[in-house]
């Protein structure tokens, strides 16, 4: 869970993380975009709208085998070391369940998650509009 190198989110520009988040990050860009672009190149070649079909299911199927594999990691620490009961009961807390609690702080902080976000919304929209002129208007 912790191939991220971010010791305090709060020094955000020292972040780095791991190379491969970057590689998964990029997967899950390159999927959004592809199913986007089904609806486009499949009025300019069918054979084409389905590649990208096909890239973008794939890239979903590598990106969120990923994130279920990160998030049940994560969901088992916080079982383990009780975090939820603890924060809830006002239990002191060990050094390391503090490091514990930055990181999955930090980690809900992350750009990477917001330009991710921004893109879904982005290439969403455009495939809509693009999509309508394709349907209707062409």
């Amino acid at each position: 869970m912790s191939e991220n190198k971010c010791l305090n989110c709060g020094q955000k520009k020292n972040c780095q993380d791991s190379f491969t988040a970057w590689v998964f990050f990029v997967i899950g860009l390159v999927a959004t975009l592809a199913i986007r672009l089904v609806t486009v190149l499949i009025n300019i070649n069918p054979l084409y709208g389905k590649v990208a079909w096909y890239i973008g299911v794939v890239g979903f199927l590598i990106f969120f085998i990923n994130k279920f594999n990160v998030n049940s990691a994560l969901a088992k620490i916080i079982d383990q070391k009780d975090l939820i009961n603890k924060a809830k009961t006002k239990q002191p807390l060990s050094d390391e369940e503090y490091g514990l609690i930055s990181t999955i702080l930090c980690n809900s902080r992350s750009e990477k998650e917001r330009i991710n976000y921004f893109f879904i919304f982005a290439v969403s929209a455009l495939a809509f509009v693009l999509a309508i002129y394709f349907d209707f208007l062409r």
